[in-house]
């Protein structure tokens, strides 16, 4: 069924070509998301909600399907939380992730297929961040203030909804000490299919 589902999809976005060959279809996609990152465990103690996008390529072809295999790096910015700062002696903290993704998505049968497409999908893959904290000291304190940078590996496992080109995806992303849960909205592009 899902085979069916996506060769449609490759149908409907690009012009009929008598030639086509559903057997044969492979696609590259590139997909764009945002939404709130809510910090869990010990990384609740010093930050409050942040952000953060991202930018995802991903390839399937008819042997693959419904896998998809994707790789993604994304931006996120977290802020320090005003009970941090009332407890301690900071005045500003925040912290930055440049994570990059690497994994495997997986579509279940369609929920709905009569007014438009509503599939599950759940995906997992392994992380490499970069984080750098940014520790600013009130002046009372007598401190330097110091950036930290770090590198992390760690992984992501998320559930969510697609109708293919519109996305929405809950995830579990850890890293030691920087575990958060993501939301994400993402819109999926065709990038290039080839029959």
């Amino acid at each position: 069924m899902n085979k069916i589902l996506i060769s449609l999809f490759f149908l409907i976005i690009f012009n009929f070509n008598p030639s086509f060959s559903a057997d044969k279809a492979r696609g590259f996609f590139i997909s764009f998301g945002v939404g709130p990152r809510l910090p869990i465990s010990n990384f609740a103690s010093s930050t409050d909600l942040g952000y953060g996008f991202n930018l995802e390529f991903s390839y399937t072809d008819n042997n693959l399907i419904p896998l998809f295999l994707f790789t993604k790096i994304g931006y996120e910015q977290y802020p320090g939380s005003q009970g941090f700062y009332e407890s301690t002696d900071y005045s500003n903290f925040s912290t930055t992730n440049v994570p990059l993704n690497a994994g495997i998505r997986y579509y279940f049968s369609p929920l709905l297929e009569s007014a438009f497409l509503l599939i599950p999908l759940i995906e997992v893959s392994t992380s490499f961040s970069y984080l750098k904290e940014l520790h600013q000291f009130k002046l009372t304190a007598d401190k330097s203030n110091f950036f930290n940078e770090n590198y992390k590996f760690g992984f992501t496992a998320g559930v969510g909804v697609s109708m293919f080109l519109m996305e929405i995806l809950a995830s579990f992303n850890y890293f030691e000490s920087n575990q958060f849960i993501s939301a994400d909205l993402k819109i999926r592009l065709p990038l290039l299919v080839i029959f």
